[in-house]
């Protein structure tokens, strides 16, 4: 027998899910651009913005349902995961922003040396790769696939101190790419830690149990 509470539970779910697939755009967009020197600020900026309102939407949606139906320690349990994962998907937008304002201020990677072209693409499919995986974990509630964040996010981190070791022992001192490149990584890395933080509150969301995939 279905309750009061179930039907607003799959409202915010909805929004959940809408966001995740916004975020995975908002990210591929200004990762896309960066890689190939295109400019894409604006739809950029407006996709970021559009994923504050459903954060929004979605933590209105969580405090009715909790001042409405007083829900039972599984609902708030699912309330409380969905409330940090909307944060999550909202900090994808914001470093995908990030990441197309050094664009535009400093150039893509038309203008890098090789290594560091190959470096960030490496990374930017590997982050992309985490997103995408976070968003099908949270769809179907996949435990095991959550889990996997977490060895692809060591990767991630792997790799982005392997980029900066090389880079202090390659690169001038100073120039617009070693400063864009080294700020779009650290968005990658800190875009990866968001894809594990998603995962930790899939396996909370659907068993309960408290992880850290980190």
């Amino acid at each position: 027998m279905s309750r009061l509470i179930d039907m607003g539970l799959e409202q915010l779910a909805s929004v959940v899910f809408r966001m995740g697939e916004m975020a995975y755009k908002t990210v591929s967009l200004s990762l896309e651009s960066y890689i190939e020197g295109t400019n894409v600020l604006t739809r950029v900026q407006d996709l970021s913005e559009a994923l504050i309102v459903m954060a929004e939407e979605a933590e209105d949606k969580a405090f009715e349902l909790i001042a409405r139906f007083q829900p039972v320690a599984s609902d708030l349990r699912i309330l409380k995961s969905y409330m940090k994962i909307t944060y999550d998907f909202e900090r994808y937008g914001r470093y995908a922003l990030d990441v197309s304002q050094v664009q535009r201020k400093s150039g893509g990677l038309e203008q890098c040396e090789r290594w560091i072209n190959e470096s960030i693409r490496e990374m930017s499919e590997k982050v992309l790769s985490m997103v995408r995986t976070s968003i099908l974990s949270l769809k179907n509630h996949d435990i095991e696939l959550a889990k996997t964040l977490s060895e692809t996010e060591n990767q991630v981190d792997d790799m982005y101190f392997r980029y900066l070791d090389r880079l202090v022992e390659k690169a001038p001192a100073t120039n617009k790419c070693t400063i864009s490149s080294v700020l779009v990584a650290r968005y990658l890395e800190r875009i990866a830690d968001h894809a594990t933080y998603v995962g930790e509150s899939i396996i909370y969301l659907a068993t309960g149990e408290k992880v850290t995939l980190r």
